[in-house]
């Protein structure tokens, strides 16, 4: 077995531990591998061993690796903040969105469809007390996502959130579960719990989560950019 192997069968073999500890079953959480500064290649190992979820962060790699690794069953996640000139290169390579955070960006993922491709989005919320983070506030969640459902060129699938550093991740999510199940109230079919990373995916887990966002713990250490 490689190390790569190693490391993916060890971070599964705790996700289902996670997922029987809180009365779930595993086969109803999408691992999303995330490649973030990782070649192609690795994207390429990855999808040898079974892997078909695979994120980025930045729209530059999302494009690039989109365009080296078109792999049979491959699934792409945009995971990153997303500026509104760059939503054509992110719709053009991403099948889901992660991160809308605000109607501008709704608009010009909408407006960048072509042939009549429908785009899975989820709303960022920002569960942190930093205006400046990315993700919409839990209060104007609701609304967004009542604008993206009056674009048919996006589906709704949930919400994304990222726990805090300086706060119990069970909380957080706890805050998260709230507005998913606000906005489901909204849209039922949005089910997307998009939470949890290599440090805190047992609580999102915990919390409702169905798509987990793991990176070095799978991937090996980021690659010197330097």
């Amino acid at each position: 077995m490689t190390d790569l192997a190693a490391r993916l069968s060890a971070i599964d073999a705790q996700i289902a531990d996670a997922a029987r500890a809180a009365g779930r079953d595993a086969g109803e959480i999408t691992r999303i591998v995330v490649t973030k500064f990782h070649p192609a290649q690795l994207v390429r190992e990855l999808h040898a061993l079974g892997v078909r979820d695979v994120g980025e962060n930045r729209q530059q790699e999302l494009t690039a690796k989109h365009g080296e690794a078109e792999l049979d069953g491959l699934r792409w996640h945009f995971i990153g903040q997303a500026q509104t000139n760059k939503a054509g290169a992110i719709r053009r390579s991403a099948d889901a969105v992660h991160s809308v955070d605000r109607i501008k960006l709704a608009d010009a993922l909408h407006r960048a469809a072509e042939d009549g491709g429908v785009l899975d989005v989820l709303v960022q919320v920002n569960l942190t007390e930093d205006l400046g983070r990315g993700g919409a506030a839990p209060g104007e969640a609701e609304q967004l996502a009542e604008h993206i459902l009056a674009l048919p060129s996006l589906r709704l699938r949930g919400v994304m959130g990222v726990a805090p550093l300086d706060e119990d991740p069970a909380s957080a999510f706890a805050r998260l579960r709230g507005v998913a199940d606000a906005i489901r109230r909204v849209e039922p079919d949005a089910t997307w719990i998009s939470a949890g990373m290599t440090g805190d995916f047992a609580e999102a887990i915990a919390a409702g989560a169905t798509h987990l966002r793991i990176g070095s713990a799978i991937t090996g250490p980021r690659p010197d950019r330097g």
